[in-house]
């Protein structure tokens, strides 16, 4: 593959341009904006003072009949320019109280009105904006008093118009929309994001990039509804967790082999079968992705699977992994693998079982501390399967 790389830098002024008029894209893999205040300011500062700010990387992507530019690094450093110059920023403690005021102070029909029309600052980019207009009046003219904290970084024309950030442009010498993918996720992972390194789960969701049919198969949207919430924590269910380790038994046979050897990599593990799923490599590991879900089909068990964790009261925040763990494991396992639906005439038994299963492992001073430990994790996977194989 012939890919060329092309270098360059644009004015700050022709940069809010192109995100402006969307010549600009963001990966749908790409993280919120999370930069702060501080971050935004530093960054102005440092433009102003005309030191080194690294480049901004663009990637020439061919989708059908279109060619999109992708921001592929460089979507925090865009974003704080485009708000110093809008004098926004979004600020999510000012949205939160808004919010409480709008709760606090509104009738529900009046609340419900105003929230559609509010931008959800807790999972923002900058299309939050661009969406309302191309120019700064028509942006500003549509911002809801409230939901943005307004900033004055002194900046003006001529600082916009003599500013200079530059840019690599990537242009991978591609045949098919599949290589390009694949091209663009390597390259996303192996980029180091200025100040802000990514969770692993964030920086594992550049892989789905390589098939969009799998999207939804390894995170899918009702697992957002899902949450882990300690004192100090809060993140939604891994969904490729649970997928990968249950495929891994479903090959074996064997609770003992899951994730055997990968005690410190257990990261690789998730990778290696995102990997092998996307490629359909009949892997020693986890078995043929097509033999588990034919023709990449998987709707109607994810409907089904949807159902019944609603059905079972399980959209809701967990104290521990070992809850989590205990619900889901059997749960995925016999729904998404063996096609088999879960027997709900008998949904209260079911779930006094699962939690005297859950008060159990806790009651194991070895297995409360150490939930991440694999002979516990295998325990609570063989625990949950069995407990819903009683109830099909």
């Amino acid at each position: 593959m012939n890919n060329k790389v092309y270098y360059g830098e644009y004015t700050l002024k022709h940069w809010i341009t192109l995100i402006l008029n969307k010549n600009l894209k963001l990966p749908d893999y790409q993280r919120f904006f999370v930069w702060n205040e501080k971050k935004v300011k530093t960054l102005i500062e440092t433009l102003k003072g005309k030191q080194f700010v690294p480049p901004v990387t663009i990637g020439a992507f061919k989708l059908g009949s279109t060619n999109q530019n992708l921001i592929l690094d460089g979507q925090q450093r865009l974003t704080s320019i485009l708000l110093a110059h809008l004098g926004l920023y979004p600020d999510k403690q000012k949205y939160k109280s808004t919010i409480d005021l709008f709760a606090n102070e509104r009738d529900d029909m009046e609340e419900e009105e105003d929230n559609l029309l509010l931008d959800n600052i807790l999972e923002w980019n900058f299309s939050n904006l661009t969406q309302k207009g191309n120019n700064k009046e028509a942006i500003l003219n549509r911002i809801i008093e409230g939901n943005y904290k307004v900033i004055d970084l002194q900046i003006d024309e001529c600082f916009l118009n003599s500013t200079y950030l530059g840019f690599s442009y990537l242009v991978p010498q591609v045949t098919s929309e599949k290589e390009q993918q694949k091209y663009y996720s390597s390259v996303f992972r192996n980029i180091n994001i200025q100040g802000e390194p990514l969770l692993p789960q964030e920086s594992r969701e550049s892989l789905y990039f390589l098939d969009q049919d799998l999207v939804g198969f390894f995170s899918p949207k009702f697992c957002e509804r899902i949450v882990i919430k300690t004192i100090n924590t809060q993140a939604k269910a891994d969904f490729v967790r649970y997928l990968s380790l249950l495929a891994h038994y479903h090959k074996s046979g064997n609770f003992s082999k899951v994730a055997r050897g990968y005690k410190p990599k257990m990261e690789k593990y998730y990778e290696e079968y995102i990997y092998n799923s996307i490629n359909d490599i009949d892997s020693e590991t986890f078995g043929k992705f097509s033999d588990l879900i034919p023709n990449k089909t998987f709707d109607r068990e994810y409907s089904q699977l949807e159902q019944t964790i609603a059905q079972l009261g399980l959209y809701k925040e967990y104290p521990s992994i070992i809850d989590l763990d205990i619900y889901l494991f059997g749960l995925i396992y016999n729904i998404v693998y063996k096609k088999k639906p879960i027997d709900l005439t008998k949904a209260k038994e079911l779930k006094a079982t699962l939690e005297r299963k859950i008060a159990k492992l806790k009651a194991n001073e070895s297995h409360k501390k150490s939930p991440n430990n694999l002979g516990h994790l295998r325990i609570r996977i063989e625990s949950s399967i069995l407990v819903y194989n009683r109830h099909l």
